[in-house]
């Protein structure tokens, strides 16, 4: 048995070979071979070569290959660039140039060398109509994300009482009665030869007509007065721009245009049934439905047939005679490309693409890694201009958070200079500063987990509070919240946010280390029994635990105390970070016989781990022997 290898590499020009040995192939490498079984992102076309003993034959079905690293849709290796005379086809060809910051300049690049012009072709079809062969047809469209496969056409619109006649006047064109009667009524209301017959007049030609005809009584048969003498409504910003842009043709944001660049009066689909339907033109609203790229050079008998059934389907209903192939050009500005393919575009081959940042509010949050410190600007620059208007300041952390307040040293690289902004998180407000208190939206998620776990009637301890993302959350559904922070200033938005939510009823504020907020809050007779406890400071959260040690020995065994539920947070880099973790809760309390839940909150670093630790504080713990806090 001779064994076939295939091989896709573009075969040597001396090799040849017969179609007995492709006949020779197995049915399933027949089928591959088919071009249309293979995916549209498959490089074509494509040349196979057979292998065998000591020979080499080749099958040449296509060409050689054509550039395989230009992907399949839009991209800014395709298309040509209006400003320049060449086009993009490599991604080692770069036409992005840096433009030399000035003093008070923000234009660190050319924004113009992102603007794509791609040549398609599209089907212009009624408006009526659009929606219907679209879904019929959406396996040929161009289906490029972002851009829509029905485009309107600039000034191809028409208003419905003028549509009206022109579909009266199409429907009896054999009758010239009809004809006449049509353009005489058309006429009247023209030229204001109406109103005697009971046809209305136009309302410019009424007003003017009422304005000539005014007495001592008034005016005579007044339609519409009160609508007439009305103010007329200014319209909003919002509503101006957005009619602008529809005149001009352009989508969303501006992000692209479409534009009809040749109309040929035999390239109609009208020839596909017929020389009756031949010439004949739409009178009306028009769509177009973008075709897929590849049609872009075709013609209408190089169409599939899928998209000439289509038509033909549609025959009886004499929809498809006004139907037509035109040629068109899809604009694609630098506002429809995405954060990351305008950095890869900027940023050296090599460098890896800054994909993710933390939005705080109006500020985006970057972690830079020394690589994208030379290019910290543009990168700022192109999140500022991806993310407007949620967007407004970029920052950058320039050191690590080493003070005992959490807080962290900011790089304001593009936007305004303010880092007091309000974030939304729960159905609550908080006002937060970055520059002197801390906040971390990743941590939404586990937030929202650990207030899942309070009830009606626990009583919470947040002994790290912050701004009061936990403790203001909890005093929504629980009895009472005591929150403690010791950086005075998270201390006072905490009290803001309280006020600002209308919470300050139920939850009591304090300005205090950990240890002996931990202490006075339980040896304190006037408090009632806490039931929660949360130690949110992963970095030293593990160390204040042996404050519970000896807490409640002031509390006799007889009074039915209930024993708080502790939940401590930590990081871990070792190996097993759960046991790791395990461990240093159980050095610390002194205590081995108790049960730990344990659960991996989220990978902060590459072999770092955030944890969640929740236990019922033990019973030997809490009576323990007390000592001395220094």
């Amino acid at each position: 048995m001779r064994q076939i290898l295939l091989s896709t590499v573009p075969p040597p020009p001396h090799l040849t070979t017969s179609r007995r040995q492709l006949q020779q192939l197995p049915m399933i490498i027949k089928f591959i071979l088919r071009p249309h079984s293979l995916p549209r992102s498959f490089p074509r076309p494509i040349a196979f070569c057979i292998l065998s003993g000591n020979s080499t034959k080749t099958v040449t079905l296509c060409s050689a290959f054509e550039n395989q690293s230009i992907p399949y849709g839009p991209s800014l290796r395709k298309g040509q660039n209006p400003f320049h005379s060449y086009s993009i086809i490599s991604s080692n060809a770069k036409s992005f140039p840096l433009v030399e910051k000035e003093e008070n300049d923000n234009n660190l690049f050319n924004e113009e060398s992102f603007t794509r012009v791609f040549s398609i072709s599209a089907l212009r079809v009624p408006a009526e109509y659009c929606f219907v062969l679209e879904s019929q047809l959406r396996g040929h469209l161009l289906n490029w994300p972002r851009i829509r496969n029905i485009a309107r056409v600039p000034g191809d619109e028409i208003d419905e009482e003028l549509k009206k006649l022109f579909d009266n006047r199409c429907s009896s064109s054999d009758n010239s009665d009809n004809d006449s009667e049509d353009l005489v009524a058309l006429n009247r209301r023209m030229y204001g030869k109406a109103e005697g017959d009971g046809e209305p007049l136009d309302p410019v030609l009424y007003r003017d007509k009422l304005a000539r005809t005014f007495n001592s009584k008034g005016f005579v048969k007044f339609r519409n007065l009160a609508k007439l003498s009305r103010p007329r409504k200014r319209k909003k910003k919002k509503e101006v721009e957005k009619e602008g842009r529809k005149e001009h043709g352009i989508g969303k944001n501006e992000m692209a245009l479409v534009e009809v660049v040749g109309e040929d009066e035999e390239s109609g689909v009208s020839g596909l049934l017929g020389d009756a339907f031949r010439g004949s033109r739409w009178r009306g609203s028009t769509r177009l439905l973008l075709l897929d790229e590849r049609y872009a050079d075709k013609g209408i008998d190089d169409l599939p047939e899928a998209i000439k059934a289509v038509f033909r389907e549609h025959d009886r209903g004499n929809m498809a005679s006004s139907v037509e192939l035109v040629k068109c050009r899809l604009t694609l500005f630098y506002s429809y490309w995405q954060m990351n393919e305008i950095l890869e575009a900027l940023l050296p081959k090599g460098v890896i693409i800054p994909s993710a940042f933390e939005a705080v509010g109006h500020i985006a949050h970057l972690n830079l890694r020394e690589e994208h410190l030379p290019y910290k600007e543009i990168i700022a620059k192109v999140v500022l201009d991806k993310t407007k208007p949620k967007i407004q300041t970029v920052v950058n952390k320039i050191d690590v958070i080493q003070n005992d307040y959490r807080t962290m040293q900011l790089e304001v690289l593009a936007g305004n200079h303010s880092l007091v902004t309000t974030v939304v998180e729960n159905g609550l407000r908080f006002h937060v500063d970055l520059a002197t208190v801390y906040w971390n939206s990743r941590l939404a998620t586990e937030r929202q987990r650990l207030l899942n776990c309070f009830t009606k009637d626990d009583v919470v301890c947040d002994v790290f509070a912050g701004v009061g993302p936990i403790a203001l959350s909890a005093a929504k559904k629980v009895k009472r919240v005591y929150a403690n922070d010791l950086n005075p200033y998270a201390v006072e938005y905490l009290e803001r946010n309280s006020v600002l939510n209308k919470l300050e009823r139920k939850i009591e504020v304090f300005n205090m280390d950990g240890r002996r907020f931990i202490n006075a809050i339980f040896s304190n007779q006037k408090v009632q029994s806490i039931t929660q406890v949360v130690m949110n400071l992963p970095n030293d959260a593990a160390e204040f635990l042996d404050a519970f040690r000896g807490v409640l020995r002031k509390n006799h065994k007889d009074d039915n105390y209930i024993l708080p539920r502790i939940h401590v947070y930590g990081f871990s880099k070792a190996q097993d970070p759960e046991f790791d973790f395990h461990e240093r809760i159980r050095i610390v309390l002194r205590e081995v016989a108790f049960e730990i839940e344990m659960r991996k909150v989220r990978l902060v670093a590459p072999g770092k781990w955030m944890l969640c630790a929740s236990f019922i504080l033990p019973e030997s713990v809490a009576f323990a022997k007390r000592e001395s806090i220094l």
